[in-house]
């Protein structure tokens, strides 16, 4: 049986804690699908077509079949398009682990086929967040120790696009 996995996250934007968790559960799977997804909860950076072009990108050298596919619905009719069996997900700290903990349950009650696995953050990735990326990059703060080299570009240019926020506003 061919073992495929998914990683859904929102990407916005794609952190280098995504990308210790993308390198991680390719080698448990034999396709991994990072399935770049919208959040209502959330007010995107970058849109969901610039949100995949980034993953795909710094994908491109993670050894390992892995796509990137956008999608906009539950995760596990997202999972079943897939022909996913595994659903990984990333755990920082205690508190990711109660939410993630009840989203397997709900996802196991709608496709107990699907199994979920959480991966531990990296120690030294555990602190960094999205969220927290882009509100240090929206006060001016230096993100270069949290993203890629070339989304920490994309962000500044961003930020620079939107105005920055607090009293270092040009």
């Amino acid at each position: 049986m061919t073992r495929i996995g998914v990683y859904p996250g929102t990407f916005d934007p794609v952190t280098l804690g995504h990308m210790d968790i993308i390198r991680r559960g390719a080698k448990l799977v034999d396709r991994l699908v990072v399935g770049v997804t919208t959040n209502p909860s959330k007010s995107p950076m970058f849109s969901v077509e610039e949100r995949m072009a980034t993953v795909r990108r710094e994908v491109a050298d993670v050894d390992g079949d892995i796509t990137v596919v956008g999608f906009d619905s539950l995760l596990m009719d997202f999972a079943t398009r897939e022909r996913a069996n595994i659903i990984v997900r990333g755990l920082r700290a205690v508190a990711d682990f109660e939410y993630e903990y009840q989203m397997a349950g709900m996802n196991q009650q709608l496709n107990a086929r699907v199994e979920t696995v959480f991966l531990m953050a990296d120690v030294s990735l555990q602190p960094i967040a999205s969220r927290l990326v882009k509100e240090i990059a929206m006060y001016g703060g230096d993100i270069t120790r949290f993203v890629p080299r070339a989304v920490k570009a994309e962000v500044d240019a961003r930020v620079r696009e939107i105005g920055l926020k607090g009293d270092q506003r040009t």
